[in-house]
């Protein structure tokens, strides 16, 4: 699939989390891009880039202390069983990720999220969070980051393995 020459490219590595707590509930973000207003709300998994140097295990962590406030331990995060390459617009830069996504476990019911340590956009484009039941995420009809999580989380949970093709999110 060819990009649209829409906005200067930047491209990054890039880890997803499916954060599942004790009562087998995922944690979601309900988000909004202000400067694309069209593209309306979403729920979409937390993570983020991967700094120079960081392993996945390392930005793992990082991004849900930084984005949630739930710290883990290395040996929570699970190898990164789907992988995926997406794109999408985020303030005037269209973004190319080359993404896995892992699971984490907690031993507890979700937790509130802490945004303390969160970025300026973060307090922005996040309005919102929940725990959601797996099969109301696969019966949703709502958006979600990844686009196609309804139908790939209940394999991706189960320990398949997931190569998923090119994503032109927006």
């Amino acid at each position: 699939m060819e990009l649209p020459q829409d906005y200067p490219i930047v491209e990054r590595d890039a880890v997803r989390l499916v954060v599942c707590d004790s009562l087998e509930r995922i944690l979601l973000f309900h988000t909004r891009e202000p400067v694309h207003p069209e593209l309306g709300t979403w729920w979409e998994l937390p993570g983020g880039g991967m700094d120079p140097g960081e392993t996945f295990v390392e930005t793992a962590v990082r991004e849900l202390r930084e984005e949630t406030g739930i710290v883990v331990a290395a040996a929570q995060v699970g190898p990164p069983s789907w992988r995926r390459r997406a794109s999408f617009r985020h303030r005037d830069k269209r973004h190319v990720q080359n993404e896995v996504v892992v699971q984490v476990r907690l031993a507890v019911p979700g937790p509130d999220v802490d945004e303390a340590e969160r970025l300026d956009y973060e307090l922005e484009d996040y309005f919102g969070f929940r725990w959601w039941a797996v099969a109301d995420v696969v019966a949703s009809q709502e958006a979600f980051y990844p686009g196609r999580l309804p139908g790939l989380l209940t394999g991706f949970l189960a320990g398949e393995e997931i190569d998923e093709p090119f994503e032109l999110w927006s």
